[in-house]
């Protein structure tokens, strides 16, 4: 059954009872000319949700870690001025005079242990990590939105299921009065019709909140408003056609093994950034200057200088030898992270695929007992009328019948639901993967604009 048939027949279960007409149901509730696909709530998701907007704003901060790192090879310069008035005695002789001064300083570092490649290398691989902590929160919001669709849409079958129930027992009602008014019934049967009508009451008032927490989580994810949601729906031909193939599919794509094997190289050169500094460093200084002033015989005086230095370190306390250390546990924490992922995104989609086969045959047992249960009450309503029945017996034949229709509806959303899941599971549940036709986020448009950037307070959107 394909996603856009499993939609539709939760609006067809509804039809199963004789107070709801099916196809009026489908046409009003899913008519694709006047609705919005699953597709469309997706795309919205993608371009509106406030989570992954924040997630691509944080991605955009980590980019500049990148320039940070590369700013190890290029030039410091400063400049510096003063100005003043000194005062000089000797020998009772006192002489005043202004002093004032500028200068300008360059430091070129030539060398610093390695330690601008391997921050840099380490920096661009917590970029690549955030790039797929990206992708996981992206598949997290378009699961989220799917989520949120599939229940307005099961929450509102629920409803009309409901109010369906309720029409049916107040009808029994009516009809257990009359033959009460007419002798042929009695005041326990008037009274059982009232009680179940009432119930029937209290569950669709209990629907109607459910329907609109539902609309409200929908708000919340997609960013409008849950209007003539349609059925419209093909996640089944983005399913894995076996859990081989599901498992083989997760290695490759889902981006919470990537993103710990990012961090894993990080770590990596994280250790190498810190050994560094156990190295010389070499730096190329240069300044000029020009002074007013500057002795009592000395109108302008010219400074240049140009010197080459070079720092040894031969002890630091045990700081850097700890860090080191610390380092080197930390890359095998990443690393043992790395098998914990893998396993757990093992474990995520063998539950998914045992989601997503048990909703299926869950359908197959529900559509069953609901067209058996629908037989029984028929039956039960004709023996009703020749006495072999009582009232309670119709009223117990229907809320059964409510209630393997009300397990159909949840298995058809169990298993549209499980889809998306398992696709999630497996890495695939992303804009592209989806074909959503909506205007692709890419994340290295911003690094590649900031990269390489010497000057400027601005962001590459202007702020």
């Amino acid at each position: 059954m394909s996603g856009r048939s499993t939609l539709k027949a939760m609006a067809i279960a509804l039809g199963l009872m004789g107070g709801v007409s099916a196809g009026a149901l489908t046409e009003a509730s899913f008519s694709p000319a006047h609705s919005e696909s699953i597709r469309e709530a997706l795309a919205l998701a993608y371009a509106n949700n406030p989570t992954l907007n924040a997630a691509r704003a944080q991605l955009r901060g980590v980019d500049e870690n990148v320039p940070q790192a590369l700013s190890g090879w290029r030039p410091i310069v400063t400049a510096g001025a003063s100005a003043g008035r000194l005062r000089t005695s000797a020998d009772s002789f006192t002489n005043y005079r202004n002093n004032a001064s500028i200068s300008l300083t360059i430091s070129q570092t030539l060398f610093r242990g390695f330690r601008t490649i391997n921050s840099t290398r380490q920096a661009e691989a917590v970029v690549r990590a955030q790039r797929e902590s990206l992708m996981s929160t992206e598949q997290d919001t378009l699961l989220d939105a799917a989520t949120s669709y599939v229940d307005v849409i099961r929450d509102t079958a629920l409803v009309s299921l409901q109010r369906s129930d309720l029409a049916f027992l107040q009808e029994q009602v009516r009809a257990a009065r009359d033959r009460f008014d007419v002798g042929e019934g009695t005041r326990t049967d008037v009274s059982q019709a009232e009680a179940r009508a009432a119930e029937a009451r209290a569950s669709l008032n209990t629907a109607l909140a459910n329907l609109n927490t539902s609309r409200a989580v929908y708000r919340q994810v997609v960013g409008v408003e849950a209007r003539n949601l349609s059925a419209d729906t093909s996640i089944s031909k983005h399913v894995p056609k076996s859990l081989d193939e599901a498992l083989q599919q997760s290695e490759g794509h889902q981006p919470l093994i990537r993103q710990a094997q990012h961090l894993v190289d990080a770590a990596v050169f994280n250790i190498k950034s810190i050994e560094g500094e156990l190295l010389p460093t070499v730096t190329l200084d240069g300044s000029i200057s020009r002074s007013w002033n500057p002795s009592a015989t000395t109108d302008i005086s010219d400074d240049a200088r140009i010197f080459g230095n070079v720092s040894i370190p031969l002890y630091q306390g045990g700081g850097v030898s700890s860090r080191v250390r610390q380092a080197k546990e930390e890359l095998g924490q990443t690393r043992l992270q790395l098998d914990v992922a893998r396993d757990q995104v093992r474990a995520n989609v063998i539950s998914a695929w045992g989601i997503y086969q048990a909703a299926e045959a869950s359908i197959v047992a529900a559509q069953a007992a609901v067209k058996a249960q629908q037989l029984a009450l028929e039956g039960v309503i004709e023996e009703q009328r020749v006495g072999q029945r009582t009232t309670l017996d119709v009223l117990d034949a229907q809320r059964e019948l409510v209630n393997q229709q009300s397990n159909l509806v949840t298995a058809q959303r169990n298993r549209i639901i499980g889809g998306y899941q398992l696709v999630a599971a497996v890495g695939r549940l992303d804009s592209d993967s989806l074909g959503l036709g909506v205007a692709r986020y890419d994340p290295k448009q911003h690094y590649e604009a900031v990269r390489d950037q010497w000057i400027g307070l601005r962001t590459p959107d202007g702020r």
